[in-house]
């Protein structure tokens, strides 16, 4: 990220672990599939601009791999065509269809060559929304499985609601039969299974045991069936708020794929918001050819949808980045690696302070200093100027009856405050100010 010009600071710290991840790690996408049957349709011009959001993520090595897509409606296939029309190297457009022939050909006849398919692995599933044995279950899934195969589809098996399922008893067994119908087409080591956490059940803690336990999940399909990384997805949802986690966990423990949505849109609690864990890709990855600022394109987008953020949204809420308590205010003045995660400017954005009773004399000297232009870092806190403006700082918001005052009323306050002020008087407050200040360093050196 050196050749770019841009410092540790700039980036996501990086992730401390014992060990490397030293297995391939992407990210996929189920924004146009689990996203919007979780929040609204998406128009296929809307679809295709959030394909091409997703381009501008993925990176110069392809972060993003694939993008799973509905082939049912006719907007459905029209939203197929309109991204093969304009695909990029990366995601690459694949199916998402349920595991009976029709379904794959519908695939097939929208000239897509992966699919998803989905196979339901828990009992709840098979007995209730199925109503099948687990043989009859497995033989369906199997069949459809074969039938893609031989269609010259690549597949990645879907197993719904993994977290609640009997994981030695059936679904062991059944990945090491789809492996061998797989070795017919000369396909097992490209089939993908999808671990699933339907339900957001899954625990990221080491401790945890199967089915909720995520890294003992990863490594029995890793060890019982001796595959490689990259044949391992993870889906999780976000019902007991740890899909990050969950999504982390998964990585950490060997498996290649996250599967994500743009800003954990989904059914429920909404899916692992795939913004997130770019972050987490770029904290392990240092991959500096990430155009993250599409993360804010695609906020305006969504916005355009009729999408309402939270201010506390992560990374794209108006708060994200911006404080008003003042002991947050005096660090951030001294060095923004006080309270800032990483530069915001990656993101197109900056950090913001927005003052209320509690921003204190920092607050106004951090106004001041944008007003003024100087370097705050040694201001004396205690001037009159400071003082006063701060004083009429605590008089409009009680005026006001307002919890907060952005940067700029405070900067109108302090010019109407410095406009009464004689000339030498301006002078010598300024002065005051300015005096033995040190500039600040141009880069901020950090390991």
């Amino acid at each position: 990220y050196e050749s770019r010009g841009l410092n540790c600071f700039d980036l996501p710290p990086p992730l401390t672990i014992p060990e490397p991840v030293s297995h391939p790690i992407y990210i996929t996408d189920t924004t146009l599939r689990d996203g919007q049957q979780g929040w609204k349709p998406f128009k296929p011009e809307e679809a295709l601009q959030v394909y091409l959001i997703l381009s501008r993520l993925s990176g110069s090595s392809g972060t993003i791999r694939t993008v799973e897509l509905f082939p049912y409606t006719s907007q459905d296939r029209e939203t197929i065509r309109l991204i093969l029309e304009h695909r990029e190297k990366w995601p690459e457009p694949i199916g998402w269809v349920r595991a009976r022939k029709r379904d794959i050909d519908l695939v097939v006849e929208n000239k897509l060559e992966q699919t998803v398919v989905l196979t339901s692995v828990s009992y709840y599933h098979i007995y209730w929304k199925l109503g099948l044995s687990k043989r009859d279950a497995e033989s369906r899934f199997l069949e459809a499985i074969e039938y893609a195969l031989s269609r010259g589809l690549k597949v990645r098996v879907a197993m719904e609601d993994i977290t609640r399922s009997d994981v030695k008893g059936f679904v062991l067994p059944f990945a090491e039969r789809v492996l061998r119908v797989a070795e017919k087409h000369r396909a097992d080591r490209d089939i993908v299974f999808k671990l699933s956490d339907t339900l957001g059940l899954g625990l990221p803690f080491e401790a945890a045991g199967l089915p909720r336990g995520v890294p003992s999940l990863v490594r029995v399909f890793l060890n019982e069936l001796e595959i490689k990384s990259t044949q391992l997805e993870f889906h999780g949802h976000n019902d007991f708020h740890m899909v990050v986690a969950n999504h982390l966990a998964a990585w950490l423990s060997g498996a290649s794929f996250s599967n994500c949505t743009l800003f954990g849109i989904g059914e429920r609690a909404g899916n692992c918001p795939l913004e997130a864990m770019l972050l987490h890709y770029i904290a392990i990855r240092r991959d500096s050819s990430i155009d993250f600022q599409a993360v804010f394109d695609a906020k305006l987008l969504f916005e355009s949808m009729g999408y309402s953020f939270s201010p506390h949204h992560p990374i794209v809420g108006d708060n994200s980045f911006t404080t008003s308590a003042g002991i947050h205010i005096d660090g951030l003045l001294k060095s923004p690696l006080t309270y800032l995660p990483f530069n915001p400017k990656i993101l197109g954005t900056s950090s913001k302070v927005k003052i209320t009773r509690y921003s204190g004399r920092a607050g106004v000297i951090y106004a001041l200093s944008h007003l003024l232009g100087i370097n705050p870092v040694k201001a004396k806190r205690k001037s009159d100027l400071v003082d006063t403006v701060y004083n009429a700082v605590l008089e409009e918001l009680e005026k006001r009856e307002s919890e907060s005052l952005e940067l700029q009323d405070v900067m109108e306050i302090a010019k109407r405050i410095l406009s009464d002020v004689s000339e030498s008087a301006r002078e010598s407050e300024t002065f005051s100010l300015r005096a033995d200040l040190g500039s600040r360093p141009s880069e901020i050196g950090c390991k």
